[in-house]
């Protein structure tokens, strides 16, 4: 439905914004390479470029995505400069930190959301748990012994972290923030971190059924169907372990709407691709169907008492 909607307003645009886009488009991928949220980036630019030509993904890194997203935000707003966003940078951030250098709904027009990804628990090898219980009754046994590792200081994946502490009871457990999933994983697979809290992607299973980390538990309702064998933190006792991502494409606000349709078109295209589907399922994602400004609004809703219980804070 919504890419015959995007198909008429495309009929209906005006002569000049048919030349849209007529040089290559940037995104913004706010975390490190090899996250979930640049993969999904990247995976948008493969199934989109067939319809809007060249796009080069920008890895721009740090504050938890904030970085990123506020270039974005201070972007000119036509078409040309968009943002891989996500949870975190369009919900955690604007509620956590004292002076948010953007407003999310102020300054961003969202393009499209992609894909809703729970996120999960991993432990390294060497770390001899099997479940999300046992590592609660381990860490408990030995307050300050052990860490988590997340993509940043203030990501969902830090808010994941904080969460596991508060239902396990109250864990004596260090942070370690990361500039992004991929070298945090690194570090586990390495030994040299006993746990970390990453969004679940292609790359984390395959680590985990090639034996080089183990995934407790997933943080979603349901198990994922990629993936059947592995349980939910809610089987293992932790209910309130619901922790979902979104990922989406915005631009800054105020890009017209005639250059919107055409990426929203675009968009829409990318995600009736059954090739496309596949692979964000493959990914350990649900590909998004819905209406995207009401999804957001729904998930920011539903967080701000949760950042707020936990006194989560972003600097």
């Amino acid at each position: 439905m919504r890419a015959v909607i995007f198909s008429l307003a495309l009929l209906a645009l005006p002569a000049g914004a048919q030349t849209f886009p007529d040089r290559p488009i940037r995104l913004v991928v706010p975390f490190a390479p090899g996250g979930e949220t640049d993969l999904m980036g990247r995976m948008w630019a493969k199934y989109a470029a067939p319809h809007l030509g060249a796009i080069v993904v920008e890895n721009k890194a740090g504050a938890g995505g904030a970085i990123g997203a506020a270039e974005v935000a201070r972007s000119a707003a036509d078409g040309y400069t968009l943002l891989a966003g996500t949870t975190t940078t369009q919900i955690i951030n604007p509620a956590a930190m004292a002076s948010p250098p953007y407003d999310p709904v102020k300054d961003f027009a969202a393009v499209g959301v992609l894909s809703v990804t729970p996120t999960c628990i991993v432990v390294s090898p060497g770390l001899r748990v099997s479940s999300l219980q046992e590592l609660a009754s381990l860490v408990r046994a030995n307050p300050g012994r052990y860490a988590y590792g997340s993509a940043g200081p203030g990501t969902i994946t830090n808010l994941t972290g904080e969460l596991f502490k508060q239902q396990a009871g109250g864990l004596d457990m260090q942070h370690v923030p990361y500039k992004g999933a991929g070298p945090g994983l690194q570090d586990v697979m390495g030994g040299h971190l006993p746990v970390f809290t990453p969004i679940m992607s292609a790359s984390v299973l395959a680590q985990h059924r090639a034996g080089r980390l183990r995934i407790l538990a997933v943080n979603s309702d349901a198990r994922l169907r990629a993936a059947p064998e592995i349980p939910t933190a809610t089987e293992a006792g932790m209910p309130g372990m619901r922790v979902q991502v979104f990922n989406a494409i915005f631009a800054p606000a105020g890009t017209p709407r005639e250059v919107l349709a055409v990426l929203q078109q675009a968009t829409a295209k990318a995600l009736a691709d059954e090739d496309f589907r596949r692979e964000v399922e493959n990914a350990g994602a649900q590909p998004f169907s819905g209406n995207d400004d009401a999804f957001i609004r729904d998930e920011a809703a539903r967080w701000a008492p949760i950042v707020k219980s936990l006194g989560f804070k972003v600097q």
